[in-house]
This record gives structure tokens, sequence and C-alpha cells, in this order.
């Protein structure tokens, strides 16, 4: 079992990284972290991490799921960026757990998945229009999953989301 972790170079919201991050080290299941580039990542409140691959060097093939942190830095690098829209994609249309949380809801509504899906955000008017143009069925709560989407508004549901993902990847479904 091995997730991919989307996270923008700077600016990532921090608890949303560690402590899903701590629940798959915990439940076992592996993962990679990837940005628009290899290397260092500053969190909004001063986490670091690096980022093993960039999105180029990605398989999306090699992976069970995809979770993309959120934070402000992911509006400024994740939203437009043309490498990670058909990684989402390609992890929806394969059937795989995708998973959003904070401002990165957005970049799901932008890859088309969200159109007729339940989900939920980080308010604010950019991402409100972004979740609005895709088509999402917005939800006022933490966590939200719709099929094998899983969204969630923010750092205070972190520990939720990360317990959604695990649970989500580690299920058995009939």
């Amino acid at each position: 079992m091995k997730i991919l972790i989307a996270v923008a170079p700077e600016k990532f919201r921090d608890e949303e990284l560690t402590i899903p991050v701590a629940s798959f080290q915990k439940a076992g299941i592996e993962f990679d972290i990837a940005s628009i580039r290899r290397g260092p990542c500053t969190g909004m409140l001063g986490a670091k991490t690096t980022a093993t691959l960039s999105f180029e060097e990605v398989d999306p093939k090699r992976y069970d799921g995809l979770m993309i942190v959120g934070g402000s830095g992911s509006q400024t690098h994740l939203w437009d960026d043309d490498l990670l829209t058909p990684i989402v994609k390609f992890f929806h249309q394969s059937g795989k757990v995708v998973a959003a949380i904070c401002l990165a809801p957005a970049v799901l509504a932008r890859a088309g998945i969200l159109k007729g899906k339940k989900a939920t955000y980080y308010e604010s008017p950019a991402s409100f229009r972004e979740m609005k143009i895709g088509g999402a069925v917005l939800t006022n709560a933490p966590v939200v999953k719709d099929g094998r989407i899983i969204t969630a508004n923010g750092p205070a549901a972190s520990q939720a989301f990360a317990d959604a993902i695990v649970k989500a990847l580690t299920s058995v479904e009939w």
C-alpha cells in the first residue's frame, strides 16, 4: 500500500501534512512526497519536508491513492499546475483514492472530478468560485467522502481526514 502526497514547495499547511503522514506510518502505508520540483518544502508554520519527486517524475501506476495538502501555497503553486491535473485525473479514472484538504480541493474541481460530487473545502472567495465552477455539491462538514474522493475543510480536520484516507486505502470494498 502506497500513497502519493502532493505538496506546495512553500506555504503548505503543516498539520495537513504531518498528521496524515503520522497516520500513514502508524497504519504501515508507504508514501512519497512530490511537488512542482524536487527538494525542500516549507510549511506556513515552519514545518520542513522534502519532495523526493517532481510531478514530472511521478508514475501514478505505482500508487494506491493521492493526497493533496492545502495551505495558501496550494493556491499559488498547485491550482494551475499542468502536471498535477493529469495525475489527479488518472487516479480518479483508475478508481484510486483521491483526497484533498483546505484550499487543495480546488485542484480536484479544476481537474473536473468533482462534478456532481459532495465535497468540502476551506472557504475563500477564490476557492468557492473554483468549487462552484467545477460542479461540486458543497457540504458544510469537516470531512466529506463521496465514492473514492475525500475532501476536508482545513487544519482542524486533519486527523479525521487522515483517518478517512487510511480507512479508504485499507478497507475491503465488496
